[in-house]
């Protein structure tokens, strides 16, 4: 027999009223942490909050202010996917290896490419593109 364990703002709201665990239960948990990561706030009410500002226009200032350069459609991206792992119901939360792992792998990617222009000082052969946010690998050349 097990048993759960874990803070309020955290566990599934439907465990929270069923007692049932499910696959997407921590799918839940999941999105909460991902949001604060780029928020740095507190998980009381964050999913609230940010989807508020979304819907206001603020969303930017909702991201950590320790990080100068947000990407902003980046962070929005990721911030409405942690919204969707965070619905109340599970059927509605997003699948784990079909949606939050490709998207996760997705701006994992672009992080790289965009660590890689910035080894280059911003030249080297790449093309840097401010509404991509990123280069492509493709578009780069390493001088050996």
């Amino acid at each position: 027999m097990t048993s759960t364990a874990g803070t309020f703002c955290y566990i599934d709201p439907e465990y929270q009223q069923t007692g049932m665990l499910g696959t997407k239960s921590d799918i839940y948990s999941l999105g909460v942490m991902l949001l604060q990561i780029i928020t740095a706030k507190p998980p009381m009410g964050l999913t609230h909050h940010v989807e508020q500002a979304i819907e206001l226009g603020t969303f930017a200032e909702m991201l950590d202010p320790a990080v100068p350069d947000w990407p902003i459609e980046e962070a929005l991206s990721f911030a409405k996917l942690s919204l969707q792992c965070t619905e109340m119901r599970r059927k509605d939360r997003p699948d784990l290896a079909k949606v939050v792992l490709p998207e996760l792998n997705r701006l994992r990617a672009l992080a790289e490419d965009s660590m890689h222009y910035n080894m280059l000082g911003g030249c080297g052969g790449g093309v840097y593109s401010p509404r991509q946010g990123s280069i492509s690998r493709k578009q780069v050349s390493f001088v050996t």
